[in-house]
């Protein structure tokens, strides 16, 4: 695999404490996060950093346990998404859950993990007082939901699932809700229109995401008619809940090479790659495989490694992906399915370890070496966050490839 198009090179120019060049100094240099985001479910910052649903603090056990989790978790991995569905988020009309959703947030923001919210507007987990509405005030309700916490979290979450799964949202018919009633009535491009404008005006900086399961021409067809009604997406969403197996290489390349089309960044938002048996073949919908219990074994756990491993090269290897978010910390969570990459007592899984090491060691730049006589030195390496330190001063910088040379000083 080819990974050089994620990395850059820099002119440094080093400053000593005083202020002067720093000639001749050995320093070491560390890398200490990617800039492409490696991702993970934050959904237990929430409990951990706000307290049950009655804002009450857990008991220690519980909370020492999800906390030992998340410091795993984001150990290496540097993007975290938190739960947003309207029924949970708001389950009583103007009572939305933000003070925990907030402190969930900072915990993250505070550990230099980027957040973002999932999702704005969807059929799924809809709030059922939206239904005592007419169509016109439901569309009232959802954009001024959207405007109240995209505007209110700014700073904290500025990336954002605006709208999820709207391929089969007008034609949902599991059970009535509010957001299938509107997009019937609105039509799916000019509901995303819609909602996407709200969230841009919100926070005109936010990284906003069409994000869909859907990954055939039906969902083509719907991104190129929402970019020619002038709908400000930034990236396209791809989700990739791999409940009955394995996408595999040839499936990957041919994801990529399609969406890729639309010059638009990719984010695979949503993964699970299991590591018990797999989901039978027969199962349309992934929500009507309902087990009371779903076991992880040794011989799944080195299958998931070995394929996920593969999957995360590839997509770090491809220019317009981003971002790579698997979904479930541990198993047990979603569907029941032992699709995390830690067991439910917190032990780790050989997929972390794989993972952890590609990411920390594989895909790292750490380097120690000397500066010139004028206090410079050139780097390359992967993009991201560094420090670069000598005789216990430390100085930070960005290496994005935007600046040919940067200044540091050391402190």
């Amino acid at each position: 695999m080819q990974y050089n198009h994620r990395k850059s090179a820099v002119k440094l120019q080093v400053y000593d404490v005083d202020g002067k060049p720093a000639d001749g100094k050995t320093v070491q240099i560390r890398q200490n996060s990617h800039q492409f985001l490696f991702g993970c479910g934050g959904f237990d910052a929430v409990a951990v950093a706000g307290g049950d649903s009655d804002g009450h603090p857990l008991d220690t056990a519980k909370k020492k346990s999800l906390q030992e989790r998340l410091d795993a978790i984001f150990g290496f991995n540097n993007y975290a998404t938190l739960p947003f569905y309207l029924g949970r988020y708001e389950p009583e009309e103007g009572k939305p859950d933000e003070t925990r959703l907030k402190a969930a947030a900072k915990y993250f923001v505070d550990r230099n993990i980027a957040v973002k919210g999932h999702p704005l507007c969807w059929h799924t987990v809809c709030a059922p007082w939206l239904m005592q509405y007419s169509n016109t005030d439901i569309f009232k309700k959802v954009i001024a939901r959207i405007e109240r916490d995209v505007s209110s979290f700014k700073g904290l979450i500025d990336r954002w699932d605006v709208i999820n799964e709207v391929v089969i949202m007008p034609v949902f018919d599991k059970y009535d809700n509010a957001i299938t009633r509107i997009c019937k009535e609105r039509g799916r491009v000019r509901l995303i229109k819609d909602v996407f404008s709200a969230a841009k005006h919100a926070n005109p900086h936010a990284t906003l995401v069409l994000n869909d399961f859907n990954t055939g021409i039906d969902y083509q067809i719907l991104i190129d008619g929402c970019l020619q009604a002038g709908a400000p997406i930034d990236v396209i969403g791809i989700q990739s809940h791999q409940h009955q197996g394995y996408w595999g290489k040839e499936k990957l390349y041919e994801v990529l090479e399609r969406f890729s089309h639309f010059g638009l960044p990719l984010h695979f938002t949503e993964n699970t790659l299991i590591s018990g048996d797999l989901m039978p073949a027969h199962i349309v919908d992934l929500n009507d495989w309902q087990v009371p219990e779903w076991p992880t074994t040794p011989e799944g756990e080195e299958r998931q490694m070995r394929e996920t491993v593969e999957m995360y090269e590839i997509l770090f290897a491809d220019p317009a992906v981003e971002a790579i978010t698997t979904w479930n910390s541990s198993d047990d969570a979603w569907l029941h399915a032992p699709a995390g990459f830690m067991r439910l007592d917190n032990t780790k899984k050989p997929v972390y370890t794989a993972l952890q090491h590609k990411i920390e060691k594989e895909w790292h730049t750490e380097i120690e070496t000397q500066t010139h006589a004028d206090g410079s030195l050139t780097l390359e390496g992967f993009r991201g966050s560094y420090s670069i330190s000598a005789n216990g001063a430390v100085g930070t910088f960005y290496l994005d490839g935007k600046n040919p040379q940067l200044e540091v000083m050391l402190r």
